[in-house]
């Protein structure tokens, strides 16, 4: 079993190109819908700051959501191996994979898990670093991430998905429950957290119809493989978006050092 094997042959470098334009003109779309939105209030004064902080924090969901689904792929794909090769004699690296998921399955999930972690702090401190978050807004978007998770692993459980994401659930589940309720909270801070999540309800909102509609072209253009499970798909749009974003932020943060620039002579 080979990483071709979840592949696309016929998803050719052309189509990749003409996807990622479909991402930017989503994410552009994205941009617009949230300046409008800032200007809700009446007031135009800290209109910039208020789409700003908008901004920033849907950036900041499409990164978490993008390691949250590298961690639901890479068990959908661990899972799909070990039951191919399940009772057969392999030795090395796939002898030494088959005995890790048959007798420490769980400490595995875990592993992959920390790794999803890790890979959202990489992209936040080097690729997309969005110093304009405070460290409460990170949390609760990153929370928001495993919300927006565990609706895509219903609804592809629903729609009748082969592949199992129950154990995968469960451990968002633990994660979101433990950031919640953890052992020196008060109720007012579950009242405090509670508030941040039902504010940011419409981000969340946003972030699942832009991946949903996304998922939805690549599957009817062909790009992605029902044969791949449907999740491959869903982070295969989550990378290309992720990409978009990373070429947008950027562009936006030269634009405004160019602007500071030439204001200061």
């Amino acid at each position: 079993m080979t990483i071709e094997a979840y592949l696309n042959p016929d998803f050719t470098l052309f189509k990749k190109l003409l996807f990622w334009g479909i991402a930017a003109i989503v994410i552009l779309l994205c941009n617009f819908l949230l300046y409008g939105s800032s200007g809700l209030s009446g007031k135009k004064r800290g209109r910039k700051e208020r789409y700003e902080s908008l901004l920033l924090r849907f950036y900041e969901l499409v990164i978490s959501a993008t390691s949250v689904m590298s961690f639901a792929c890479a068990y959908v794909v661990c899972n799909h191996v070990y039951n191919l090769y399940q009772g057969s004699t392999s030795v090395g690296p796939m002898g030494t994979f088959l005995e890790i998921w048959a007798n420490w399955k769980d400490f595995a999930l875990l592993f992959l898990i920390c790794l999803s972690c890790f890979i959202n702090t990489l992209i936040d401190k080097l690729l997309i670093p969005l110093k304009g978050l405070t460290r409460d807004q990170i949390a609760v978007v990153r929370m928001l991430g495993m919300f927006y998770a565990i609706i895509i692993l219903l609804y592809l459980n629903v729609i009748g998905d082969e592949s199992e994401y129950g154990p995968v659930m469960m451990y968002y589940l633990g994660l979101m429950v433990g950031r919640f309720v953890y052992f020196d909270a008060s109720f007012m801070d579950f009242l405090h957290a509670m508030k941040n999540v039902f504010l940011n309800l419409p981000m969340l909102i946003l972030g699942l119809l832009v991946s949903g509609s996304m998922t939805f072209i690549g599957f009817k253009l062909g790009y992605f493989l029902e044969r791949n499970y449907y999740i491959m798909g869903v982070f295969y749009t989550h990378l290309f978006l992720l990409v978009a974003v990373f070429v947008f932020y950027h562009v936006q943060r030269l634009t405004l050092f160019r602007k500071k620039t030439e204001s200061e002579f």
